[in-house]
Parts: C-alpha cells; sequence; structure tokens
C-alpha cells in the first residue's frame, strides 16, 4: 500500500464499525467516514476536478476537514490547508500561490469569502468553485455523473511519488512558501511515528492541533493508518472540558505544543481528572525545556512522555526521545526516526564533532519534494538529498541530538554568540515563570543586548531584579538580560512556535 489512503481504506473495509474521528457532537465509524471521502470525491469530479488541481481546505479541526482531504485525494488532487486565523489578504496571497481551483470554507468566513471574490475578480483564470459549508450546505452534493472514476479500489491507485500537500509555512514572511509533500511522504513518515508510539486500534488521542501544520495532520494520519480513534477539540481555551474529555472517553494519548503543557499545568489541577488512561504524551512544536519537561512528568507520571522535533519540511518528524531515557538524556530531542538520516555540519558543510553545535541536516524518504513553484528556495535548503533544517545543535557521544537554536535566532551581543534557549530555560527554572522568550535588541556599543519577555502570572510584578539575580547565578554576565518585560502571552505561530521578530513590534507588549 503506497499511501495513507489505502492504509485507511483497507482498515474501512475489515473494521468498518470501529469509530474514526470524534468531534462537533458526531461520532463517524471508518466505513462512514470512508464513505464520505468516496462521495466528495466524486462531487469534486462531477464539478471539474482534474488529477494534480489543487483543493484549499479552510476549515478548523473538524470531521469534515478530515473528510475533505482524503476526498481530495481519492479525486486525484492536491489538498491545500490553510491557516483559518489568517486574514483575507493571507487567504488571497496562498490561493493565487497554489493556483487553487476548489475552495472548502465555513459559509459564514467572512474573510474566506472576501478573499474568493478578490481572486476571482483579477479574471486571472477560471472562478474558484466554491463549498461553503453550514446547515443548508453539505461538504458533498450528489454527483450527476456516476462515471467519475471513484471506486472501491480508488486509493489503490494513488502513487507514492503523487503529490499530497501544500502546507504554507508558518511565520514565514514576504512571498508565500508552500511545503510540497508526496504521499510517500507521508506514509513513510507516519509509519515511523506509528512504530516509536506503538499504536494500534485500542488508541484514541485528544487532538488540539490544527490540521492545517504538520504536526496537527502527523496525528490525524497515524491514528487513522493504525485503526485508532481521533477526538478533536479546538483549543485550550478551555482546558478543563479537555481533561473532562480525557476521562469521560478514556483517551489514550494527548499531543501538545511546549505553551499547550504550561498551559495546563498552570490553569487546570490534574489531580483532580481521572487521567489513567493515558498512555501517552507527545510534544513538539519548539524546544520544551527540562523544567517544564520535569514539571509533566511529575504531573502525569504513568503517561510515557515522548519529546520529538521535526520540521514541516520533512513531513512532520525527525527525532524521538525514547521516554526511558528521558531523565539520562534531559534537553535532548533524541534520536533519527525510522528512515532518516541525521548529521550536524560545520559551516564549511564537514561533520561536526560529538559536543560541537553546527547546522542539523537529514535526509530520508519523509523529506519535501521542494517549495511549490520556487526552485530558487528549494536549492537552497535541498543539497544532494540532504534538507539544511536551520536549526543550530549538537550530538553528544550517544548520537542524541540537542538543539542550540535556530541560526536566525542568534543574537551577537559584543565578542559572543548567544542562543536564546541557553537563557529561556534558566528564567523558566523560577516558579511562578510560565514561560520566557528572549531576543536581541540594537545596542550602540554590543550590536545586541538581551531582552527577556517573561510571561509570569505567579511572580509579584516587576521582579525583573529577581529574575536577573537568578541568572547571574547560573549563566555568564554576557548572558544576563539588559531588559526584561512582563507579558501576559508569547506571539505564536500557527504551529505554536514563538514569533521572535514580532516581540520587537510594539504590539507585541501586552
Amino acid at each position: 500500500m503506497a499511501s495513507v489512503p489505502a492504509r485507511v481504506a483497507d482498515i474501512a473495509r475489515r473494521h468498518p464499525e470501529r469509530v474514526a474521528i470524534v468531534g462537533d457532537d458526531r461520532r463517524i465509524r471508518y466505513a462512514e467516514f470512508w464513505d464520505e471521502a468516496q462521495r466528495f470525491a466524486r462531487a469534486l469530479r462531477a464539478r471539474g476536478l482534474r488529477a494534480g488541481e489543487r483543493v484549499a481546505i479552510l476549515l478548523p479541526n473538524r470531521i469534515e476537514a478530515a473528510v475533505a482531504c482524503y476526498g481530495c485525494w481519492l479525486a486525484g488532487g492536491i489538498a491545500a490547508p490553510l491557516n483559518v486565523q489568517g486574514r483575507s489578504r493571507d487567504f488571497q496571497a496562498w490561493l493565487r500561490h497554489c493556483e487553487a481551483r476548489h475552495i472548502v470554507y465555513e459559509h459564514s468566513h467572512t474573510d474566506a469569502v472576501d478573499a474568493i471574490v478578490a481572486v476571482d475578480a483579477t479574471g486571472e483564470s477560471a472562478p474558484i468553485e466554491r463549498w461553503p459549508l453550514g446547515v443548508d450546505h453539505p461538504l458533498y452534493l450528489p454527483a450527476t455523473d456516476t462515471a467519475t472514476g471513484i471506486d472501491a479500489d480508488a486509493a489503490e491507485r494513488i502513487a507514492s511519488d503523487d503529490i499530497a500537500l501544500i502546507l504554507y509555512t508558518s511565520g514565514t514572511t514576504g512571498a508565500p512558501k508552500g511545503v510540497t509533500l508526496t504521499h510517500g511522504n507521508l506514509l513513510a513518515n507516519a509509519s515511523a511515528v506509528v512504530r516509536y508510539l506503538g499504536l494500534s486500534e485500542r488508541d484514541s488521542v485528544l487532538s488540539i492541533l490544527a490540521f492545517y501544520y504538520a504536526y496537527g495532520a502527523s496525528v490525524l494520519h497515524t491514528h487513522l493508518i493504525s485503526g485508532g480513534c481521533v477526538v478533536l477539540a479546538q483549543n485550550l481555551l478551555f482546558p478543563h472540558l479537555l481533561m473532562d474529555t480525557i476521562a469521560r472517553e478514556r483517551i489514550s494519548g494527548f499531543s501538545g505544543v511546549p505553551s499547550s503543557y504550561a498551559l495546563l499545568l498552570e490553569r487546570v489541577k490534574l489531580g483532580d481528572y481521572d487521567l489513567s488512561s493515558l498512555r501517552y504524551l507527545t510534544q513538539a512544536g519548539g524546544a520544551m525545556s527540562p523544567t517544564l519537561t520535569r514539571r509533566m512528568r511529575a504531573a502525569l507520571p504513568d503517561a510515557r512522555l515522548f519529546v520529538m522535533y521535526g520540521q514541516t519540511e520533512a513531513t512532520a518528524r525527525l527525532t524521538w526521545l525514547p521516554p526511558e531515557r528521558l531523565d539520562e538524556k534531559l534537553g535532548s530531542v533524541g534520536i533519527p526516526v525510522d528512515g532518516v538520516e541525521l548529521r550536524v555540519a560545520r559551516e564549511d558543510g564537514s561533520d561536526a564533532a560529538s559536543g560541537e553545535s553546527g547546522e542539523v541536516r537529514v535526509r530520508g524518504a519523509n523529506v519535501m519534494r521542494g517549495y511549490w513553484n520556487n526552485p530558487e528556495a528549494s536549492a537552497a535548503v535541498l543539497d544532494d538529498g540532504w534538507l539544511r533544517t536551520g536549526d543550530m545543535g549538537h550530538l553528544d557521544a550517544d548520537g542524541y541530538l540537542f538543539l542550540d537554536g535556530r541560526r536566525s535566532d542568534m543574537i551577537k551581543t559584543g565578542a559572543h554568540r548567544v542562543h536564546p534557549n541557553d537563557i529561556e530555560d534558566v528564567i523558566v527554572e523560577l516558579a511562578g515563570v510560565s514561560e520566557a522568550a528572549v531576543v536581541g535588541i540594537h545596542d550602540v556599543v554590543l550590536g545586541q543586548v538581551i531582552k527577556a519577555f517573561i510571561v509570569a502570572p505567579g511572580l509579584p510584578l516587576r521582579s525583573e531584579n529577581m529574575i536577573k539575580a537568578h541568572c547571574r547565578e547560573r549563566l555568564a554576565s554576557y548572558k544576563i538580560p539588559r531588559e526584561i518585560e512582563f507579558v501576559s502571552a508569547l506571539p505564536r505561530t500557527a504551529s505554536g512556535k514563538i514569533r521572535r521578530a514580532a516581540l520587537l513590534e510594539p504590539q507585541a507588549a501586552s
């Protein structure tokens, strides 16, 4: 089976009554899910979709978002999930860039409607076929032409080198950058994740991660190809309700970014809920500090915590840290997943020594084909099969990877180069501090000095001196923050990573 859809189709045939997805007060079984995906595929074909054309999916996490994606694949299309938190100008740029021929969206999403109207008004191509969802607008319509080619074997005809997804990377500026992933990329990465998590039909996961970025998509596909169940939740606005859901549904897994876990620990008394069903927790989408890792282990000692690292350009996952080695390798993001080769390179491209920091480079069946219609950007990060991640890191003597920050995040203060993570990890050791983000700000003498933005609901106001004193005890003098600003939240990308550039804008403070 060369694709994720083929694996899911097989489960739908063998276990039709098993529940696939729970969401929006609805439980959809595998047979029903697959039937709806086929119906949408037939409707797409009936309304003119041709193989290789793009279908934009502008939906929050709901069952129809998954149906639309799989239906698009069955019809031979390329799915382009878009960030629903964007605005009209964002949608216009993405729709034009991928030249979407169809778009699925909630009929009440005014920015989506405005974007479609604006793109169509240019007259550069045929009008985009609209699929507005609402009470009077179902996802699929009866196909007028039954000879659409969508039959029981449609998933088996999907080739591993067919393009499956265009994912727009979060936090980019300028022209859109669409990561182009094949069906082979998706299956290789999903299979690797299934193996190290030990997923089976007995597993269920509470998914708060949007399908329009790689981590959320990975959670969906890994559990569906395992025959498990995906329970959808929109966000962490009411975290106590999420804990109620885990207890009620006897959910076995939870996936989040570091801020997800920090928020849970801050706002919920986890001991008040029956979370004994939780078998595993997964974390990616940015570095998880050793302090936060310890706190989560203490709060949920019976759940296995998988610290992970990945990139959209590598489908989702690059490394994982075996939970039994978490204490020994605290701060590491682990070892490569099956099928991935990893090296740390110096500036000249040679291999860095053990403990020496350099750029993390990877290759494997999960690495993207390139950026959509952008050969220059593709050539800048793809070198003879190796993906240049842009992340700095080092390998220890056992081959475990430790991240040292993004190359672009490096702070140059005087003669020193400083990774923000070094300082952030120290600041969050303080009781009462939930999160911290460090950036370099302009200084006439040193070029840059360090500024820390801190979320600390448990600290008294104006605790700068306490924080600086704590840093002096643990850090070199040139790493002590010159300025400290307390904020209510840190600006983040859709994937949960801190948007450091936004911290330097006046509106960042709150």
